[in-house]
């Protein structure tokens, strides 16, 4: 199924792409959910935690995973797809995986609420899979419809959290070998003590400097740093 409504995959949002520091757990089983052997109990999977911690990273990741098997998913950023109306719902139950983000986005909406938790039933009686996201565990999401507040809750429920400085070093490394780069210690922590802590900006950065290099035909340095980046 195409993507709805201009959403697109990160091309880089893959599982080998994710370095997972103290969220292995998480990944291993969203990485289960893509496989077909696995049944309802274990085809049902929530993540939380705050921003920049990989949620979306790991729902495309899956969608992705899915793709490359020749099989049907869809994913939806609701924040991004809210003022749509809960329509884009419709026949999502064919697809075999089904990836919805921000899902705090629809909480405290009873159209949106009273849809989802439909599409909950009709995902389930069709054996499909659903891997959802938000920025609170589902205890805390202020859902109004006591019915959805019950699926919620019997999701497997991962809560994710972000990187130590040291484990951001060795995400920007793997990130930076995929891309045929190689990016020493020294040089990624003097990435980390200039510049944000955020993994978006980091991997922005990082994509900014491996165009940079590949045009400069020059190896990651501080030097080469301080003058492609002005620090």
């Amino acid at each position: 199924m195409q993507l709805p409504l201009g959403i697109r995959l990160r091309d880089d949002a893959t599982f080998a792409n994710y370095y997972p520091g103290t969220n292995a757990a998480a990944l291993g089983y969203v990485e289960r959910l893509c496989d077909a052997e696995a049944g309802w109990a274990e085809s049902l999977i929530y993540l939380w935690g705050v921003e920049g911690v990989g949620r979306s990273h790991l729902l495309q990741a899956a969608c992705l995973r899915f793709e490359q098997y020749g099989e049907s998913s869809v994913y939806l950023p609701m924040a991004e797809l809210v003022d749509y109306g809960p329509a884009i719902f419709d026949d999502l139950e064919q697809l075999e995986l089904v990836c919805l983000d921000d899902l705090e986005a629809l909480a405290g909406r009873p159209e949106w609420e009273e849809a989802l938790f439909h599409l909950f039933n009709r995902l389930r009686d069709a054996g499909r899979r659903l891997l959802l996201a938000a920025s609170m565990p589902p205890r805390e999401l202020p859902v109004k419809l006591p019915d959805l507040k019950s699926r919620l809750t019997l999701s497997l429920i991962f809560q994710l959290h972000p990187l130590t400085d040291e484990e951001k070093l060795r995400a920007l490394q793997l990130r930076a070998s995929r891309r045929g780069l190689h990016l020493t210690d020294e040089v990624g922590r003097f990435i980390l003590t200039r510049g944000a802590r955020s993994m978006e900006f980091l991997f922005d950065l990082l994509d900014e400097l491996d165009k940079a290099s590949l045009q400069a035909q020059r190896k990651l340095t501080i030097p080469f740093l301080k003058e492609t980046l002005g620090w």
